[in-house]
């Protein structure tokens, strides 16, 4: 049986180039009846186009991480094809509903960097909180100044928000409240009493949690119905001088009306860790945000950890071989 891979991003070794010892982990949970494939790599890894068709092709497992499933990727693995993993959290590449109608279960691993993106969220929004990034710049650029980049606010008397309260959203909660003094979230698809067992207050609706918080993390999904679901219309019933962090998804966020909303001072700052195309430098209005000192940015990176990734690889190895061997199936990660 063969497991192809489209981006096994942690082969590459430190020339750049992949390097298929370093599969251990896969190589040790498919042996001996699975193979794997490690991609199509020239410039990088190839993940659309006819190549990668004809590469998948015949395949009984997939593998993808930022590839999306398209009608084409989805019509050239039907004939053979048992599962689809795909490696991280979101589901919004994974097409489920292509692959359902394709008859191929498809699997994400929806908890393994948990306390990777919380603290990452963290991260940022503190960073906002006390100009941490524009003193760093300022220091070194040989402007030492007290007062540089203004003058946080106490957050023990200021409220957190969060959008979407699963898993992720409930890391990030519990971390919040060691730094601010009160933390509600909006997500429709949870429970009052729920939020309330982990000592956070639920908001009836998205306006009314940006209108009572001081800060907002972002840990939604995105499906069709949160598709820049941050807008003008949101953004507008912000706080004045309120931060925005997104470490979810960057098509979460309608990066104009950021854009905006900063100009006008209705967003104190920004601060995210995705953007759709995924590099803002490829982006010409995301582009803008990288100028500003009241902007903090990092390259999709909030999952990363040594353990975190160890994790992933053995989860979405045991899974593609739990499938191809006929069971037992994995309780967590089903999306088909």
């Amino acid at each position: 049986m063969r497991a192809a891979y489209t981006e096994p991003f942690w082969i590459i070794d430190d020339s750049g180039f992949p390097d298929p010892d370093l599969a251990d982990i896969e190589r040790a949970v498919f042996s001996p009846d699975i193979s794997m494939d490690y991609g199509l790599f020239k410039d990088g890894f190839t993940v659309s186009g006819q190549d990668l068709i004809d590469y998948v092709s015949g395949t009984d497992a997939l593998v993808i991480y930022r590839c999306h499933i398209t009608p084409e990727l989805a019509e050239a693995i039907a004939p053979t094809c048992r599962v689809v993993v795909r490696c991280g959290v979101g589901i919004d590449n994974l097409s489920p509903d292509l692959l359902r109608r394709a008859g191929i279960v498809s699997f994400n691993i929806p908890d393994y960097c948990g306390d990777e993106v919380s603290c990452h969220t963290l991260a940022l929004l503190l960073a906002l909180e006390r100009q941490v990034c524009v003193q760093d710049r300022m220091v070194r650029a040989s402007e030492w100044g007290i007062l540089a980049g203004g003058v946080p606010r106490r957050l023990s008397v200021r409220t957190a928000g969060i959008v979407g309260f699963g898993r992720i959203g409930k890391a990030t909660a519990r971390k919040l409240k060691a730094f601010y003094g009160h933390v509600v979230a909006y997500d429709p698809y949870v429970s009052a009493d729920l939020m309330a067992s982990h000592g956070v207050a639920a908001a009836g609706s998205l306006g009314e949690l940006f209108a009572a918080a001081d800060a907002i993390v972002l840990h939604a999904a995105l499906t069709e119905e949160t598709d820049h679901l941050i807008g003008s219309s949101v953004l507008a019933r912000a706080r004045p001088g309120a931060f925005l962090v997104n470490t979810a998804r960057g098509r979460l966020v309608d990066t104009a009306a950021v854009v905006c909303a900063l100009n006008e001072g209705r967003l104190g700052g920004f601060a995210s860790d995705v953007f759709s195309p995924e590099d803002p430098n490829d982006d010409p209005v995301a582009s803008e945000l990288l100028d500003r000192d009241d902007v903090v940015v990092s390259a999709h990176r909030a999952f990363l950890s040594v353990e975190s990734q160890l994790s992933l690889r053995r989860r979405v190895a045991e899974t593609v071989a739990a499938v191809l061997r006929g069971g037992p199936l994995p309780a967590e990660g089903r999306v088909t």
